[in-house]
């Protein structure tokens, strides 16, 4: 299985690359600088080198002929203005889901947030309140599309510990946490399990083992 992950050297993403590459897949990465192409390798995934904020969609959907897949796990990052939540975390998920459908790559995954909502209100900070906004936006951008097989997954707070393969997985948990590892790990599973495609799945940890929330998920009892 293919999979082209945008924003691939992203924590998660490298996670998740190793992840695919140890179990057969191939991965590989839209890097933006080229120094970034041996942490890539070193995960077993294929750098694919590619500016998606000045990218078009015709230009992207090149790099994605014969994916299986595409994951979306780019973001401006905790540093960037407001400006930058746009056109990283809204307008590129965008981009990539007009580049899956010019490719022809139905399955479509994106790494969004608890939260995200696209008229989300926080005064105490503007900045993180558009970058909720932008990932609202960019999900309902990605749902309306019925050309995707997409799925939406919103982590809570991201935590760097090394994964302990028990999470909680639903259309609505509580509020909680959840490292990054558990994240690629749900990510890896959701690409083998079309059966969760068409869901907004909120994510934290929990006491399901992966491969049980994500078969739940999907509606595979027992």
């Amino acid at each position: 299985m293919r999979t082209v992950i945008a924003g691939g050297h992203g924590q998660i993403a490298l996670k998740l690359e190793r992840l695919l590459a140890e179990r057969g897949d191939r991965p590989a990465g839209i890097i933006r600088r080229p120094e970034q192409a041996a942490d890539l390798a070193d995960a077993g995934a294929e750098p694919l080198l590619l500016d998606l904020e000045s990218a078009t969609a015709s230009g992207l959907a090149g790099l994605l002929e014969g994916a299986d897949a595409v994951v979306f796990a780019a973001g401006a990052g905790p540093g960037s203005g407001a400006a930058r939540k746009n056109t990283v975390d809204r307008d590129a998920a965008v981009l990539l889901a007009d580049a899956a459908e010019l490719a022809g790559v139905r399955r479509y995954l994106i790494i969004s947030s608890m939260g995200a909502d696209a008229g989300a209100q926080h005064a105490a900070d503007p900045v993180f309140e558009t970058y909720l906004r932008a990932k609202g936006a960019a999900d309902d951008a990605v749902r309306a599309r019925t050309s995707l097989d997409w799925t939406v997954l919103r982590p809570g707070r991201l935590t760097d510990g090394p994964g302990t393969g028990l999470v909680r997985l639903a259309p609505s948990v509580a509020r909680g946490a959840v490292d990054r590892a558990d994240v690629a790990a749900v990510l890896a599973a959701l690409l083998h399990e079309p059966g969760t495609a068409g869901q907004t799945l909120e994510l934290v940890a929990g006491n399901a083992t992966v491969e049980e929330a994500v078969a739940a998920a999907a509606g595979h009892n027992g």
